[in-house]
Formats: structure tokens, C-alpha cells, sequence
């Protein structure tokens, strides 16, 4: 089993990739929608929070947010996001990491307008107070973008999840509340990952926003043997599209191989 510190450095590490000017950052914009996120969780009883992509951290709690779990400020005040993530079950720890992940990944593919519409949406079990796990949800959306168009700041609200089966595993899914389309960022158990070399390249070349076309023409082969290839790299990866295959293969690091 990963530690907490290696399970961390799966998110943290690739967060490397972005870079930020932060003299282009209004941290105003923090305090305001702070207030607004305070309101909704006296209203609602929820925890809420702000993270900053370009810090790396929680900028913000809601008062209530270890209330929750029957905690006290002076439980997490120091030590902030840290105290919560060491209160996570380890193997939900380590979903949430892959998961968060994959998401980003997602995330690197929209458009700035699509990175709005979208929340990651998941269940995972955390320890109360009385050493207790309790199964929370929590939908996690972003808030705004830099200059650049790259995720700056997240919101998230977290409940006491109404299914409180603490022997079932956490779960993710990223929602387009727009549409109502989801893409499960879960592994389907049947998946097997024995993908071919030419498998693995074309499946690099489709997350390159290549079309079946333009790989044909890449790798001087016909558009039905690219076709061939990609309907079974989706039946190896249990996925139903292109963009499921791509969010499974990168989790396992198979893209890397490529």
C-alpha cells in the first residue's frame, strides 16, 4: 500500500506542468466568492472550500467544514488540508489521486468555456471524529481560469453521501452539467491492458486530436486497419469511446510506454 506522501505526489507531481503569472491573478476574486461559499454552507450545512491551482493548496474552508465529521478548528487549523487528507481512507486516497488525475487530463482537452461546464463528482470515505469512517460526496468544479485559459481556482461542497455502505469502495465520474453526458473515470474490472504496439501508438495519436484520416496517413495504413485498432484497444480497455480509453490508459501509465 502507497503512503500518504506518495499517494500526495501523484496529484501534486503533475500539477508541475502548469505555470501561472501571478501578477496576472486577482486574489480578490478568493475573498468574494469565499463570502458566497460560507453563505452556502450555513444554508445547506455543507462543507465548502476553494483550491488554487497555482499555490497548490486549500485556500479556503468553510467554518463548518470539519463540523462535518465532528472535528474542531483547532483539530485541522494549523496543519489545513493536510489534516483531511490524512483522514481519508487509504484506498480512496489513492482513487481520488488517479482519479483527479484523469480529470485533469480531460480538463487539458476542452475548451475554456467546456472546463466551466464540467464537475468531478465523488464518494470516498473519510474518519470522524470518533475514529469512525463515514462516507462523504463531494462535487468539485472549477471556479475560474487564468489569462491563459488554465484552471486557476476550484470550488468544492462535500455532504454526508446518503449511502453510508463504508465496505464499498470510493468512486468518481466527471458530469457535463451542461448536457448531462458523464464519463466514469473507474476502470471497468474487465479491462485487460494488453495493448500491442501499434495499439498503444495510435491510441497516443487519438489523444494528439488526430483523426482516423490523418493516422492513416501518419502511419501509411488504411483507415479501416485504424479502425480495427481502435475498436479493440476500446474492447482491451472496457472503455466506450475514445476519450474513456484515453482516461484508463493514462491512469496505468500505458500512454507513457507508448
Amino acid at each position: 500500500m502507497a503512503t500518504n506522501d506518495s499517494i500526495e505526489q501523484i496529484f501534486f507531481k503533475f500539477l508541475e506542468q502548469f505555470k501561472f503569472d501571478e501578477d496576472q491573478l486577482d486574489y480578490s476574486i478568493v475573498q468574494k466568492h469565499s463570502v458566497i461559499l460560507q453563505a452556502l454552507s450555513d444554508m445547506g450545512n455543507s462543507g465548502t472550500g476553494i483550491f488554487d491551482y497555482c499555490k497548490r493548496q486549500m485556500v479556503f474552508f468553510s467554518s463548518n467544514f470539519g463540523g462535518l465529521l465532528g472535528y474542531v478548528l483547532s483539530d485541522y487549523e494549523e496543519t489545513g488540508q493536510q489534516f483531511f487528507g490524512s483522514k481519508i481512507h487509504p484506498d480512496d486516497a489513492r482513487m481520488l489521486s488517479f482519479n483527479s488525475v484523469s480529470a485533469l487530463k480531460i480538463f487539458n482537452h476542452l475548451s475554456s468555456d467546456e472546463k466551466l461546464n464540467h464537475k468531478m463528482i465523488s464518494e470516498y470515505r473519510m474518519m470522524n471524529a470518533q475514529n469512525q469512517y463515514v462516507r462523504l460526496v463531494e462535487q468539485y468544479q472549477i471556479l475560474r481560469l487564468d489569462q491563459k485559459g488554465q484552471l486557476w481556482l476550484a470550488f468544492n461542497i462535500v455532504d454526508v453521501s446518503p449511502n453510508q455502505e463504508t465496505s464499498e469502495p470510493g468512486k468518481s465520474q466527471l458530469l457535463n452539467f451542461r448536457t448531462g453526458k458523464i464519463t466514469p473515470l473507474e476502470t471497468p474490472k474487465k479491462a485487460t491492458f494488453e495493448l500491442t504496439k501499434r495499439e498503444m501508438e495510435i491510441l497516443g495519436l487519438v489523444k494528439n486530436g488526430l483523426l482516423s484520416k490523418e493516422i492513416s496517413s501518419k502511419l501509411s495504413i488504411s483507415v479501416h486497419t485504424v479502425n480495427t485498432h481502435r475498436q479493440r484497444f476500446l474492447e482491451k480497455l472496457g472503455a466506450n469511446n475514445s476519450m474513456e480509453a484515453i482516461v484508463f490508459a493514462s491512469k496505468f501509465g500505458l500512454l507513457e510506454m507508448a
